[in-house]
């Protein structure tokens, strides 16, 4: 079973590896009884406080097993590599490397795995409706004076 590597932290950062995109099947997360092989969830390694992020593997055929909503969170689903159909509130569309789904909290959504390689997919949740008008990167963004120092 794979783990999450600690690189380095600091007080304003924590930055951790998953390993490479192909070896993300090998990670396991329990769920109950049950365990989830090739998923693996990132957000408290790295102390993220607005998000939670996962990166999952589906082989040729699997699915993500069940339906699921959120209570408050939204989704975003990154496919990285690889090619499935998407189902979210009864229909279903393609998805392939470059998709990109955002969910709602109610939306009924599932992944499958119609491709002949593994499907690599990035999924960050976080609270719905947390977002304004004021929150826009172009408003939110302070450009610094400081030299970078590579």
């Amino acid at each position: 079973m794979r783990t999450i590597e600690n690189i380095k932290a600091g007080k304003n950062y924590a930055a951790v590896s998953v390993g490479r995109m192909d070896q993300i099947i090998e990670h396991e997360l329990p769920m109950g009884p049950n365990v989830i092989q090739g998923k693996v969830f990132v957000g408290q390694a790295l102390g993220a406080t607005g998000s939670e992020l996962s990166f999952q593997t589906l082989v040729p055929g699997q699915d993500s097993g069940f339906l699921h909503t959120h209570k408050t969170h939204e989704e975003l689903y990154f496919i990285l590599k690889g090619e499935g159909m998407y189902q979210v509130d009864g229909e279903q569309f393609a998805v392939s490397e470059g998709t990109i789904i955002r969910v709602s909290p109610d939306g009924k959504r599932a992944l499958k795995n119609t491709g002949t390689t593994d499907l690599v997919m990035l999924c960050i949740q976080y609270r719905a409706n947390a977002f304004t008008e004021a929150d826009s990167p172009m408003t939110d963004g302070n450009i610094l004076p400081d030299a970078l120092t590579w």
